[in-house]
């Protein structure tokens, strides 16, 4: 079956409750915690969707996207991100869902160190949705999560 529903979920206005890791690849065990607004709509001709990021106590005028596009040839999903403060597409992860969970990897950098990067999505209610993201620098080994989401559907 087809994944190209997979983040229909998503379309919509969301709170967030934002966990992330002050410090990345250092062991560090600080968190700072922030709110945030996402707002998502379709792209046209089922081509994915967009969505929109802003967190305006923790960062005024800062705004990320991500740029969610459906390949129906290998029925997986490329996640791409950017925001204000650096201007430029991250690399993207890929993947799919599976029982539920969806699970997107793909390689980048942290601060000049080679990392894969994982997100793990997942939606228990049709008014919540979880993301995590996790940074590998051993080949997917071990991971280290450094930012949660928790959402609520406001709309």
């Amino acid at each position: 079956m087809s994944g190209s529903h997979d983040f229909d979920f998503w379309i919509g206005r969301w709170n967030v409750r934002n966990a992330r890791l002050r410090q990345r690849l250092v062991g560090s065990n600080e968190w700072e915690e922030f709110d945030a607004i996402a707002t998502s709509r379709f792209l046209p001709g089922g081509l994915g969707n967009i969505d929109e990021f802003v967190a305006p106590v923790w960062r005024p005028g800062w705004v990320g996207m991500t740029f969610r596009l459906f390949n129906p040839a290998t029925e997986q999903w490329s996640i791409y991100w950017a925001d204000s403060a650096r201007g430029v597409l991250d690399p993207p992860v890929v993947g799919a869902f599976e029982d539920g969970v969806g699970i997107f990897e793909g390689d980048d950098q942290h601060d000049g160190t080679p990392v894969r990067v994982r997100f793990r999505w997942t939606h228990p209610t049709p008014s919540t949705a979880r993301w995590e993201q996790a940074f590998s620098t051993d080949g997917g080994a071990t991971w280290e999560t450094n930012w949660i989401m928790n959402m609520a559907r406001a709309d």
